[in-house]
């Protein structure tokens, strides 16, 4: 896309530095959820759909809930995108999980479904109260 009017350029120019703010505030309870589990020694994983570039930025900006993560993988960083079944096979690998070792979450149906198929155990995300529910049946809370 060519920008032909003066506004469309400064727009698109300012994407990038506020990107940020089009990222809302963390959904309500899964801090609280994150830090349950992180307090009871469960290891925690994610697997984001960010640009390399964008997500330092948001890394910082919730470093509370992201330090308590062991590792993340980036789409960005790795060119590979959810639901591509390639990106489950690098989480896996960098996670030190084998098929069946995992519980991924996930708001999108079509990645729980192409993590299922890699073998983790899949859940999609509607709320906390329900994700809080499962977590409980499965014994991590």
């Amino acid at each position: 896309m060519i920008a032909r009017h003066p506004e469309h350029r400064a727009l698109i120019e300012a994407f990038g530095p506020r990107f940020g703010e089009t990222i809302p505030a963390l959904v309500p309870g899964m801090a609280d959820l994150v830090g349950a589990l992180a307090a009871r020694g469960v290891p925690l994983f994610a697997i984001t759909n960010f640009s390399a570039e964008f997500w330092p930025p948001i890394r910082v900006r919730e470093a509370a809930l992201f330090d308590l993560f062991d590792a993340i993988v980036v789409s960005g960083e790795e060119r590979l995108v959810k639901p591509d079944p390639a990106i489950f096979a690098v989480a896996l690998d960098r996670f030190g999980l084998a098929p069946g070792e995992g519980l991924f979450v996930d708001d999108r149906p079509e990645n729980v479904v192409a993590a299922e198929k890699a073998g983790l155990a899949g859940h999609v995300f509607t709320a906390a109260a329900p994700l809080r529910a499962e977590l409980e049946c499965y014994g991590l809370l």
